[in-house]
């Protein structure tokens, strides 16, 4: 009888917890949390990007833990590659930016990386599924598989970007847009 009574106070405390969980708005934030808000709030209004968009990008590329180098030399928060780096400080006009500054500063890393977003969006004719697409494989890659029919530059398809790990990438980087969108109502 006693070890009846156990189980029904475990259970009246695990549906209290459940339920506080789902009546609780923030929870969900939990699970999906956004830092570096102010620097990336900052960086997305000021080049026009959806701050979701960047928040996505972070998220997939390190998780929001900066200083990263991956083996491939990409650098920062927002993995950047050293010759994207030094395209994009010059063309930016970001003169005081050092590929040091990009690896360890995350400030300096979003705000280039949210240029970067920017300009990939220009360049892909205002597709942001193709801009997240560029983002990973490169600008010239992703046109050339558009202009060979290998891909249409929607989401809807996909899975028949040619390279598995930008399919991927493109995947998971909308999956977390559509999380953080509806976790935060639209608010960031």
């Amino acid at each position: 009888m006693k070890w009846l009574r156990k189980k029904r106070v475990l259970l009246l405390l695990f549906v209290s917890f459940v339920g506080v969980l789902f009546l609780s708005s923030n929870w969900m934030t939990l699970l999906y949390p956004i830092e570096y808000r102010d620097e990336i709030r900052k960086h997305a209004d000021y080049y026009d990007v959806d701050p979701f968009l960047v928040a996505s990008i972070i998220r997939v590329e390190t998780n929001f833990k900066p200083g990263k180098e991956s083996k491939k030399g990409a650098l920062g928060i927002m993995q950047l590659m050293p010759d994207t780096a030094n395209w994009a400080m010059e063309m930016a006009k970001l003169p005081s930016v050092t590929l040091s500054s990009v690896k360890n500063e995350v400030d300096t890393n979003i705000q280039l990386g949210t240029w970067y977003i920017q300009n990939l969006h220009q360049e892909m004719d205002g597709n942001p599924i193709a801009a997240i697409a560029a983002y990973n494989a490169g600008p010239g890659n992703v046109k050339n598989w558009i202009k060979k029919g290998m891909w249409d530059g929607t989401y809807e398809n996909v899975k028949r970007i040619p390279v598995g790990e930008t399919r991927h990438y493109v995947q998971r980087v909308i999956y977390y847009y559509n999380q953080y969108t509806s976790v935060y109502n639209d608010q960031f």
